[in-house]
């Protein structure tokens, strides 16, 4: 929301990894007056969104007769709102209504370090991982090194190398992605920094041997939720006690959920048809579910992603940091499919750390992976079958793409 003319305007800033299909979607959902876009909306699409005033590109500069142009009323009788997009990966994205009190809570406003930080991400500084880190660089005086459009991870890493970044965040898959390149030498960090995505003990492994002299750190935030906490021991999970550690986030876990309630946490959904964000003792529901083990809160998955095997509860995150300490793997995606008998069955698409031929049928490192996972997992978690794959899909947001919907 901006004010121009004295009258409150609802802009949207339409990010690229949006299908244009879901732009009218969120055009209505926002009740936004214009978009700012990079790139040409189709005229088929345009025609769909009667509430739009203008199409802005951003390249263009605001003159008169737009809807953009006019007087700006620098005291402003309204808090600017921050509409940002969840993931999306099993669906529309939910719209999230921020303030700038929310979005900054959580960032310390020290001076920057002497020798300097410089902080870089994989995340879209659209998203709410990305925004995080702007805003973190903005507001302490540091540096930041920002991942160009279209540019390999391979040429990131040299880059960000090449800069002296000593400070970089992004997913887990980002993480695995970056391991991957023939590049990641090239990167000395002082911080590490997981969230978005269940870090498990594999990858943080990883990093360690990759970058021993990095002080290494996985977080838990959400664009709902906001930033909860982070953990620096270097193992997956979070210690029980870390719930009532900081006075300024109430946590709970209740129905086998999270439950946050903080000054960090988005404001509302937007859109007529939306579900309230927060319970009436303004608790959000995280929707990632928690298993306690020896003082020790493990996250299990997402409560919407469960795949139901006659009967049987499985968490495709659970299998999924199985699979990823095999030696031979670098990352996997578990997934469902229907089955006649138990209704479905659980299956592995499967990234190696060395490609290899696969002939017709098991090769001997499926079968090895499948018993890998018998001695770890209860029988109606193993997966039924491994695929091998080149690749895995991951969103723009960093986020592995998941099916569930």
């Amino acid at each position: 929301m901006i004010q121009l003319d004295g009258v409150a305007r609802r802009m949207v800033l339409y990010p690229p990894d949006l299908a244009f299909e879901h732009l009218a979607f969120v055009a209505e959902t926002a009740a936004a007056d214009f978009i700012v876009t990079d790139q040409p909306v189709p005229e088929a699409i345009r025609s769909r969104m009667e509430c739009i005033e203008c199409v802005v590109p951003c390249g263009r500069k605001a003159a008169g007769g737009d809807v953009v142009s006019g007087t700006h009323n620098h005291a402003p009788e309204f808090a600017t709102e921050w509409v940002l997009l969840t993931s999306g990966t099993t669906g529309l994205p939910k719209l999230t209504v921020h303030t700038l009190a929310s979005l900054t809570a959580a960032i310390e406003r020290k001076a920057s370090a002497s020798p300097p930080i410089i902080w870089s991400t994989f995340y879209d500084i659209r998203r709410f991982g990305g925004l995080q880190i702007f805003l973190r660089a903005a507001l302490t005086g540091t540096s930041l090194v920002l991942k160009g459009a279209g540019e390999t991870t391979a040429v990131f890493l040299a880059r960000a190398g090449a800069r002296g970044v000593t400070h970089i965040s992004g997913t887990p898959s980002h993480w695995r992605g970056a391991l991957m390149s023939d590049s990641a030498h090239r990167l000395a960090p002082e911080y590490v920094r997981l969230s978005g995505e269940i870090a498990d003990q594999a990858i943080l492994n990883q990093l360690k041997l990759q970058y021993p002299q990095a002080r290494l750190a996985h977080a838990f935030a959400s664009t709902e939720a906001g930033v909860a906490f982070e953990v620096n021991d270097g193992l997956m999970g979070f210690p029980a006690d870390v719930l009532a550690q900081n006075p300024s986030v109430e946590m709970k876990v209740e129905g086998g959920t999270l439950r946050i309630r903080s000054d960090r946490t988005a404001v509302r959904y937007l859109g007529r048809e939306s579900q309230p964000l927060k319970n009436d003792e303004g608790y959000v529901d995280t929707g990632d579910l928690l298993e306690l083990r020896a003082g020790r809160y493990y996250f299990a998955g997402r409560e919407d992603g469960t795949i139901n095997v006659g009967g049987l509860k499985v968490h495709p995150e659970e299998v999924e940091a199985v699979i990823n300490r095999h030696p031979q793997v670098s990352m996997s995606l578990v997934r469902m499919k229907k089955s006649p008998i138990t209704g479905a069955i659980v299956i592995a698409d499967v990234v190696l750390k060395t490609p290899q031929s696969v002939p017709d049928g098991a090769t001997a490192t499926q079968r090895d992976i499948v018993q890998f996972c018998r001695g770890e997992l209860a029988l109606h978690k193993v997966p039924a079958s491994i695929n091998f794959v080149p690749a895995l899909a991951v969103a723009e947001t960093g986020k592995l793409v998941r099916r569930h919907a």
